[in-house]
């Protein structure tokens, strides 16, 4: 099964909302070229300050991925802040649970097990509405295995640690860390997303050793696309995750 991509459109909201106006860049419109161009699928992390993905842009962009038959929308965030109702009202393809605090400019860290334990109520209660629900973990057994506990469809590894590994040194090591967290994963029923700091340098030689179902990535792509333009750079990591 091939590597799928979610391309992740919270910095073009970001970039948006720098303005009082609010309708530049059109998110929708780069959405849809997103899946035109051959994303799989369309992630938003909306968070409580709606610094970038606004409540208002969840449903309008839920339409849009539905206009594609083949594509997924993935909702991601806190589950312990705004996320349930969202994902309630909208039902995606994956709901996708992260540790993050009102505070974080970004993810930096997956659900430690005691964590994933606490949440397993909220991920029952997304199985009502996405189709399944997958938590951000570290590359690690332990953690995979109270993902499992807890009710997750889907672990997304955490891989800003990868992504450091090409230029600490460690980048054998690292990159076996992920794939023996993967195939762990995948002997206890688990299906395998990753993401974090994921660019055209670093994508091929992970999904070729990692194998994961599905990359969701937002920063550098969106960065990508203001050298190469929207539809080529999507063109470029659809390349790229291929093994």
């Amino acid at each position: 099964m091939p590597t799928l991509l979610s391309v992740n459109v919270n910095r073009i909201a970001l970039l948006r909302n720098s303005r009082d106006h609010g309708w530049t860049p059109d998110l929708f419109a780069l959405s849809r070229l997103i899946l035109e161009a051959g994303a799989h699928g369309i992630t938003i992390h909306p968070r409580p300050d709606e610094r970038h993905i606004r409540a208002s842009d969840v449903s309008p962009l839920a339409k849009l991925v539905a206009e594609f038959p083949n594509a997924e929308f993935n909702i991601e965030g806190n589950p312990e802040h705004n996320l349930l109702p969202l994902i309630a009202a909208n039902r995606p393809q994956q709901a996708t649970f992260v540790p993050d605090s009102t505070t974080q400019k970004t993810s930096d860290h997956g659900y430690s097990p005691e964590h994933a334990k606490r949440i397993s109520p909220l991920i029952a209660e997304a199985k009502k509405s996405a189709k399944r629900v997958s938590i951000f973990v570290d590359a690690d057994f332990a953690s995979i295995d109270a993902a499992k506990a807890a009710g997750a469809d889907r672990i997304e590894l955490y891989t800003e640690p990868f992504a450091e590994s090409l230029h600490n040194g460690t980048f054998e090591q690292t990159l076996k860390q992920f794939a023996d967290a993967a195939k762990h994963a995948r002997s206890i029923g688990l299906g395998v997303n990753a993401g974090h700091d994921l660019n055209l340098e670093n994508l091929p030689p992970f999904v070729r050793a990692v194998q994961p179902d599905e990359v969701s990535i937002g920063h550098a792509l969106i960065a990508d696309a203001l050298t190469f333009g929207m539809a080529e750079t999507v063109q470029r990591y659809s390349e790229a995750v291929k093994w």
